[in-house]
């Protein structure tokens, strides 16, 4: 009787080293090949760049497959258990990272379950699906899928990590930031209204246009192939946004969040300090239709942003509104507050679970900064907005260095240093063209 093989892969992009393991496998029996879905694959690396279906259908493909079925997470226990096979080959890098090793360990103990075992194939050096990726982004190949990548970073994780970009260079440093421990990066980023007129010396008041904003857009999109949500505030008249959702459908935006205020802009931190009107829910519906009509087709998202609770109308004016937006056809919400405490969003997640279980909700945790994403993801939020901490992280450190610089009569000294990137610093996260 012929024996089974079992290979567990992305699939993404493929190379001489999966096919390597695959010729290996076939000499040793029937290969099944387990294609990680997107939700496994973003345990531990980013998104892959074609979608589960996609990279089925490669695999299936692959001289020598002969079955593809998925694996639903990065451990193969469940599919070792369900088809036992007498192999797994695998490349013998796993051994290394937290993560992966995690993996590696557990199936060798599966597989003694029945007397199977695990064949390492040799790394083949200088090749690596991640090597492939960041060439890939390199080039721009990865950016013309972004729009849609949102869509499918909502579908895969149980919550996704957004943060604030207001610059090529900070879009460039926080793409590339990791957790090494855990795997884990942002997922998309936030292009906020506030942080976007702060960059510029202007009060967030709506001062700064479309055009000004679409070319730091532009001047991200070059640095990162990461999707981006746009802060576009009330989204102005009707007629204004049918041309705000056009003008960013056609540069690649993944999603276009607005809220249900109305009249001059005021930030959401002043809450009722200050004057705010909301909408009512004919208006804002009104500006769904006129969005909808702009989208037609594309992958381009709309977020609802509900302000009841800024503006003190409470728990069931939010649940009303939401349920009507949905109804209109957006396609996620977020639910505003300036509580120190999540308890209110996750009264509104709670309640709004009960009818839509399938719509994103968002939340923006600036003042309760506090709860853990684990908390959210419990609570079942789906991103997590950190929509301002970049540009904070920056106001501070340069009021102290250039005090610092005037008070020493020096360009660098021991307190400074410790607040200063070396020059060789900014060189390696920009390098020159090659």
């Amino acid at each position: 009787m012929k024996k089974t093989v079992y290979v567990g892969m992305v699939g993404d992009m493929l190379h001489a080293g999966h096919i390597n393991i695959i010729k290996t496998a076939k000499q040793l029996g029937k290969v099944v090949v387990g294609v990680l879905t997107d939700g496994a694959v973003v345990e531990y690396k980013r998104l892959p760049f074609l979608d589960f279906e996609e990279r089925v259908n490669v695999v299936k493909n692959i001289m020598g497959v002969s079955e593809v079925v998925p694996q639903n997470t990065l451990s193969y226990s469940e599919n070792l258990r369900k088809y036992r096979p007498d192999y797994v080959v695998h490349g013998d890098d796993w051994k290394y990272g937290d993560q992966v090793s995690r993996t590696r360990s557990e199936t060798i103990e599966v597989l003694a379950e029945w007397g199977g075992e695990l064949v390492e194939v040799p790394y083949t050096k200088g090749i690596s699906s991640t090597l492939l990726h960041k060439q890939n982004e390199k080039e721009g190949i990865i950016s013309r899928s972004r729009q849609g990548r949102l869509r499918r970073l909502l579908s895969a994780k149980k919550t996704i990590r957004v943060i604030e970009a207001h610059s090529a260079l900070s879009a460039k440093l926080v793409s590339n930031a990791k957790c090494e421990k855990r795997g884990i990066t942002f997922d998309a980023l936030w292009q906020s209204s506030l942080t976007d007129s702060a960059m510029r010396g202007k009060p967030d008041s709506e001062v700064v246009g479309k055009e000004a904003r679409v070319r730091t857009i532009d001047e991200i999109f070059d640095c990162t192939s990461m999707p981006l949500i746009y802060d576009g505030d009330t989204g102005g008249t009707v007629d204004h946004l049918f041309e705000l959702t056009k003008t960013l459908d056609k540069i690649g935006v993944s999603a276009l969040c607005i809220e249900d205020k109305v009249g001059a802009k005021r930030n959401s931190l002043y809450g009722i300090n200050v004057k705010q009107q909301q909408a009512t829910i004919d208006e804002f519906v009104e500006k769904i239709t006129a969005f909808k009509n702009a989208r037609k087709n594309s992958e381009l998202m709309l977020v609802s942003r509900i302000e009841s609770f800024i503006l003190n109308q409470g728990l069931k004016d939010a649940l009303q509104r939401a349920c009507s937006y949905v109804e209109a056809g957006t396609d996620a919400i977020l639910i505003h507050s300036i509580s120190n405490e999540p308890d209110e969003v996750f009264q509104f997640s709670k309640e709004f679970r009960k009818e839509w279980s399938n719509i994103p909700i968002f939340v923006v945790p600036t003042k309760y900064w506090n709860t853990t994403v684990s908390q959210f993801s419990d609570n079942e939020i789906n991103a997590v907005i950190y929509a301002n901490q970049i540009l904070r992280s920056i106001i501070k450190p340069i009021k102290i260095v250039s005090e610092r610089i005037l008070t020493m009569d020096l360009c660098h000294e021991v307190e400074l240093s410790n607040s200063l990137a070396s020059t060789s610093e900014i060189l390696k996260d920009i390098p020159e063209y090659i």
